[in-house]
């Protein structure tokens, strides 16, 4: 009897294992297409101004990449990653990323004071109506997305974000 039980339990665990390392597989699948040079999706543009009321148009940064950090005030993951998001910027700004963070639907007065309560050293683009979360397809804060020089996503809701990084621009 305890074979069994040994066996149902060792094949629950396997199919759990396995539809886990399925889904990490997908979260990750851009970063993969990436790394084995699989790069297919065009990144929609978009016209979004800053906190001090400048245009940022994506398609003007063609021959640079581009990291897109959509985040909100209220979200608390979001400023537990500040350190990284700043440590990203520190590490490859000088080397031709442009990074910008997208905060979506709120008040440029609001964003205005949270950036300057964190000092935040990258561009702040305010998406009032929420219409590029929607055309990325951002369900959740924070979402990184990763374009490159020809303005394709390399990846999308990047975990392994360094590792594309180190691989598209190198290491200090």
């Amino acid at each position: 009897m305890d074979l069994k039980k040994d066996r149902i339990l060792l094949n629950a665990l396997s199919g759990f294992m396995f539809l886990l390392l399925s889904l990490l597989l997908c979260a990750n699948s851009y970063a993969v297409n990436f790394l084995e040079g699989k790069v297919e999706t065009k990144a929609p543009d978009f016209v979004l101004k800053d906190l001090k009321d400048n245009q940022f148009k994506l398609s003007d940064h063609r021959g640079k990449p581009v990291l897109l950090i959509f985040t909100a005030t209220w979200c608390g993951y979001c400023r537990t990653e500040i350190p990284h998001f700043k440590d990203i910027y520190a590490s490859y700004e000088k080397r031709g990323l442009v990074m910008v963070n997208i905060d979506i639907q709120e008040s440029q007065e609001r964003v205005s004071q949270f950036a300057a309560k964190y000092s935040l050293p990258y561009r702040i683009l305010l998406d009032k109506t929420g219409d590029v979360a929607s055309s990325y397809d951002v369900r959740g804060v924070p979402t990184m997305v990763l374009i490159d020089k020809e303005g394709k996503v390399l990846c999308w809701q990047c975990r392994s974000v360094d590792t594309v990084l180190k691989t598209l621009l190198g290491t200090k």
